[in-house]
C-alpha cells in the first residue's frame, strides 16, 4: 500500500464517495455475472486509508463481483457505523418493498447500474427499478462509456430522481470539452438532478498519471459547472489496477488541487455535496 502524505489537508467530514470491499469466496460467493474477483480488501485496510487521508465518511458501492448479493457492503456498512457510511446497492426486480427498506434502513441511499462487462442489471430495466426505489430516497447510480450518454439522454431526463454519473463520466477514449457526448453530460447536469463523481481518472485517461491531463480538463469543466453537485472518491481499492502510482490513494485527493480553483470550492466536493446526498 503507498503510504504517501497528500497535500491536501482534508476538511472535517471529508467523504470517499466510492470505495468497494471485497472478501473470499467461502464468505461471499461470487455472481455469476462477474468477470473477475479482486484479492481481499477488508475494512482494516481501509481504515488505515481514511487515516492517511483524513478522511471521515464513506461510500461503499456494491460491486460488480457480488452482483445482486449485497450481504459483502452491507455488512461493512454495519460494521463501519451509520454515522460514517452509506451504500449503493444493486437490485432487481425480484427485489420486495421489505428488503428496500432493510437495506434504507442498513445505510442504502442508491442504485447502482455499472453497464460494462460484468455488470448485473440491463439498460431495459433502470427506469423501472429507478422509479421503484424513488419512494425510498435513492438515487441512480450509473457507470457507463460516456460515449453512450447522448443516445440515453431521454432517458435519463425521464428519470424521477437524482442521477450519479461514475468517474468524470468515463469517456473511453478521453474526448474534448466541446465533444458532443461531454455536452451532453454538461446538458444533464444542467438539469440540476445530475451529480458527478470526480473520481477514478485511470479508468478512461490515456495521458496517464500523474496529472491525468486528458481528463483533468473534463474534471475542470465539470468543476466549474456545478460545483454544488460534485462528488469526489478514491475508488479503493482499485481493482483491476496493478501500478502504484494509479493506486496512490494521495495523488487522488490531491487531483482536487488541480481540477477546483479554491478551498471553499474543494470543501464543499468533500463534505457539503456528499452530505446532502447521501444523508450524512
Amino acid at each position: 500500500m503507498n503510504q504517501r502524505t497528500p497535500r491536501l489537508k482534508a476538511p472535517g467530514g471529508a467523504c470517499d464517495t466510492h470505495i468497494h470491499f471485497y472478501d473470499t469466496e467461502e464468505r461471499y460467493p461470487v455472481a455469476p455475472t462477474a468477470t473477475f474477483l479482486p484479492p481481499p480488501a477488508r475494512i482494516a485496510d481501509y481504515r488505515q486509508v481514511q487515516e492517511r487521508l483524513g478522511l471521515e465518511r464513506v461510500v461503499v458501492v456494491q460491486p460488480s463481483s457480488y452482483g445482486t448479493d449485497n450481504r459483502c457492503t452491507m455488512d461493512a456498512v454495519a460494521e463501519l457505523g451509520p454515522g460514517v457510511a452509506r451504500a449503493v446497492v444493486v437490485v432487481d426486480q425480484s427485489v420486495d418493498d421489505a428488503e428496500l427498506q432493510r437495506l434504507t434502513d442498513g445505510g442504502a441511499r442508491g442504485i447502482r447500474f455499472h453497464m460494462l462487462p460484468g455488470g448485473a442489471l440491463p439498460w431495459e430495466i433502470l427506469e423501472e427499478m429507478a422509479a421503484r426505489v424513488h419512494p425510498c430516497g435513492w438515487h441512480v447510480q450509473l457507470q457507463c462509456n460516456g460515449h453512450l450518454l447522448p443516445e440515453r439522454e431521454p432517458m435519463l431526463k425521464r428519470l424521477p430522481g437524482r442521477l450519479v454519473i461514475d468517474h468524470v463520466g468515463r469517456f473511453m477514449d478521453p474526448v474534448p470539452p466541446d465533444h458532443e457526448a461531454f455536452r451532453c453530460l454538461l446538458r444533464l447536469i444542467e438539469g440540476g438532478r445530475t451529480w458527478v463523481k470526480l473520481s477514478a481518472p485511470y479508468e478512461s485517461s490515456k495521458a496517464g498519471p500523474p496529472g491525468y491531463g486528458d481528463v483533468s480538463m473534463l474534471a475542470r469543466a465539470l468543476a466549474k459547472a456545478a460545483p454544488d453537485r460534485m462528488l469526489w472518491a478514491t475508488n479503493w481499492p482499485h481493482p483491476g489496477q496493478k501500478n502504484p502510482q494509479v493506486r496512490d490513494d494521495a495523488l487522488a485527493l490531491d487531483l482536487l488541487l488541480d481540477w477546483t480553483l479554491d478551498e471553499a470550492t474543494r470543501n464543499r466536493i468533500l463534505v457539503d455535496n456528499p452530505a446532502a446526498l447521501y444523508g450524512f
